[in-house]
């Protein structure tokens, strides 16, 4: 790796059985959360809220792009790639996603994600607050079918729904 500037790649994840040989690749989400939530503390103060929301996005992009090359690959049947999907973000306790609506050739998706990693369990707070995850699956769309989306929160664990819902769009706009 160069000095100064750090790209990101999924090298930078390391060999976890090298580093942690009895801890293991897992930790509690407490600990995910504590590192998620006191970063978008720190960056809502420096920055205000609309910057940290869109800081969140593109980190989620950049981290749905790599876990499309890393672990879902091109998408050349829906009906595969949404099995691909469901099973890699169960296994590595991401959430339990599904897939309500799926128009490949509109570029339409709508996704609902429970037991997500970023708000199942927190108290109400009027607000979707799951930045991240619109980024991350906006990179896994963009990645796996090769044209660019946009991905909205529209339900959210944190303003009364118990499961958090997505609708994804592909951008036309230049």
């Amino acid at each position: 790796m160069q000095q100064g500037r750090r790209g990101f790649s999924w090298e930078m994840i390391g060999d976890l059985a090298l580093g942690r040989p009895n801890l293991g690749p897992t930790t509690r989400l407490e600990i995910y959360r504590l590192m998620q939530f006191s970063l978008r503390h720190v960056l809502e103060e420096q920055l205000g809220t609309e910057m940290a929301d869109r800081l969140f996005r593109e980190a989620g992009k950049t981290a749905g792009q790599a876990f499309a090359d890393r672990l879902l690959g091109p998408l050349t049947s829906l009906s595969d790639y949404v099995r691909r999907l469901q099973t890699t973000f169960r296994e590595y306790g991401i959430g339990i996603v599904r897939i309500e609506e799926a128009d490949l050739s509109k570029g339409r998706f709508v996704f609902t994600v429970e037991e997500d990693m970023d708000c199942s369990g927190l108290p109400e707070m009027d607000m979707e607050i799951c930045k991240f995850d619109e980024g991350f699956l906006a990179g896994i769309l963009e990645r796996s079918t090769g044209r660019p989306y946009r991905v909205t929160e529209v339900d959210c664990w944190c303003t009364g729904e118990r499961i958090c819902r997505f609708v994804a769009e592909v951008v036309t706009e230049p």
